[in-house]
């Protein structure tokens, strides 16, 4: 694989609470100048500067980040707010303790009523795995399919259970068959590991570690 073709799968990402809006211009020329897939900023640095990003940069943000314990209709009315402020890609966190509850019908519900409000938005569902049995994965991956959404992803990263794994990638991607895209996200932080999720079927990474990742391959 390519530094190029590696780099758009990657999405540049920078969620960290404290950061700045100077901290997101200078992420988005980053992006720009690597070619990467999108920036994931939090979605109150929405909208970006017109000349924030190149034209083959897309624009991600989290909606209910990154707990997932927020009323749905919050959810639903965040995510709408986003794409008119500019954002192409929404990565929502799934509610835990309703999958942990077996409460698959308002799982269901609650990635739903986020794919109303956007349904023109490339729309990401954040599982949580490391927090997860396999069983629940599974059952995670076949609600956001149902609800319409277009990936399923590992984890925000936040989580103390830990981010993205092969284990958890293989699952997700035996679940969805290609049906949905597969994004790994966090503890991803070098050339080896990113390419090991892609191997195992991930075809998005979050990543804040862009330059070293792709570094890892050359010019």
């Amino acid at each position: 694989m390519t530094r190029d073709e590696l780099a758009r799968y990657l999405d540049h990402t920078l969620l960290a609470p404290e950061a700045t809006s100077d901290a997101v211009l200078s992420l988005c020329r980053e992006a720009s100048l690597l070619h990467v897939a999108a920036v994931c900023v939090s979605p109150w640095h929405l909208p970006l500067p017109d000349d924030a990003l190149g034209d083959d940069v897309r624009i991600a943000t989290v909606i209910g980040f990154p707990s997932g314990a927020v009323v749905t209709q919050v959810k639903a009315v965040e995510a709408a707010l986003a794409v008119a402020a500019g954002a192409d890609e929404i990565d929502m966190v799934i509610n835990l303790g309703l999958v942990k509850a077996g409460e698959w019908e308002l799982v269901e519900d609650d990635i739903s009523q986020v794919r109303l409000a956007v349904p023109r938005t490339l729309l990401k569902v954040i599982l949580e795995t490391g927090a997860l049995t396999g069983d629940e994965i599974d059952s995670c991956c076949e609600a956001a399919e149902v609800a319409g959404a277009d990936f399923v992803k590992t984890s925000t990263g936040f989580h103390r259970s830990g981010g993205a794994t092969l284990d958890a990638v293989r699952r997700m991607s035996a679940c969805v068959g290609g049906r949905l895209g597969i994004k790994a996200s966090g503890g991803i932080r070098d050339t080896a590991a990113a390419l090991a999720m892609i191997e195992a079927g991930a075809t998005r990474l979050g990543t804040s570690a862009t330059l070293s990742i792709l570094e890892g391959l050359g010019a």
